[in-house]
């Protein structure tokens, strides 16, 4: 669904991506992990069009969206949960899901199954958004990006600050996506348990360049958390 081919991005004379290339399948869990600083965001914001690829190439579903504007990534399918959530806080939870079908024809409800995956969004649909807790802004946040039925998923760090109950909902709420095999998943995560419990294949991350990967199932073998720890 996704490729990436030798994407290199520098801020001013910093090297930022270094000759990166990947892969993120349909119906499987890509988990990006890496420390602070390495540029797993900025990756993303690249993805995304937020900031303009030096060299290499983005392919996408077949098309080539090196270039393309990020609002024609997201129409051609491309979800984005970004760090720290970004939902609208003075508009409400309905007001936000509506936010994430403005690829959509007027008038196209809300998925009932982001309300089965996150019932708190439901009970409530007229709160304001910032009126919610962190766990459950990020659950609204993921609800957005769902609206419009993406084929490429990318989360940024969706636990981070979050209590451990909403972490269990997110990550079978991930799982069940990943298993209905109609989209591809790309993780951005620090916290290795949930990462290792959903990850099909891993990328590691050092100072803008991958120095490790492998499948989910061989993280512990291969030593990722030592990795990360270091």
């Amino acid at each position: 669904m996704l490729k990436v081919d030798a994407l290199n991005q520098y801020y001013g004379g910093s090297h930022i991506l270094r000759d990166l290339s990947f892969e993120a399948r349909t119906g499987e869990v890509t988990c990006l992990l890496g420390r602070n600083g390495v540029g797993k965001t900025t990756l993303l914001k690249c993805l995304m069009g937020l900031v303009p690829a030096k060299t290499g190439t983005v392919t996408f579903d077949g098309a080539d969206l090196t270039r393309a504007p990020s609002h024609a990534r997201v129409k051609a399918g491309i979800g984005y949960v970004p760090q720290g959530r970004e939902i609208f806080p003075r508009l409400t939870v309905e007001e936000n899901l509506r936010m994430g079908l403005a690829t959509k024809p007027g008038g196209t409800p809300i998925p009932e199954r982001i309300y089965e995956m996150f019932p708190v969004l439901k009970q409530m649909l007229n709160r304001r958004g910032g009126d919610l807790s962190g766990g459950q802004q990020q659950q609204l946040a993921i609800g957005r990006a769902l609206a419009f039925g993406p084929k490429l998923l990318i989360l940024d760090e969706p636990t981070e600050g979050i209590q451990p109950s909403i972490i269990k909902d997110i990550e079978r709420a991930i799982r069940t996506l990943a298993e209905e095999g109609s989209m591809a998943i790309l993780l951005v995560e620090q916290y290795y348990d949930f990462a290792r419990s959903l990850a099909d294949q891993y990328l590691l991350m050092e100072r803008g360049e991958f120095i490790k990967r492998g499948a989910g199932a061989d993280m512990d073998k291969d030593g990722v958390r030592e990795l990360l720890s270091v």
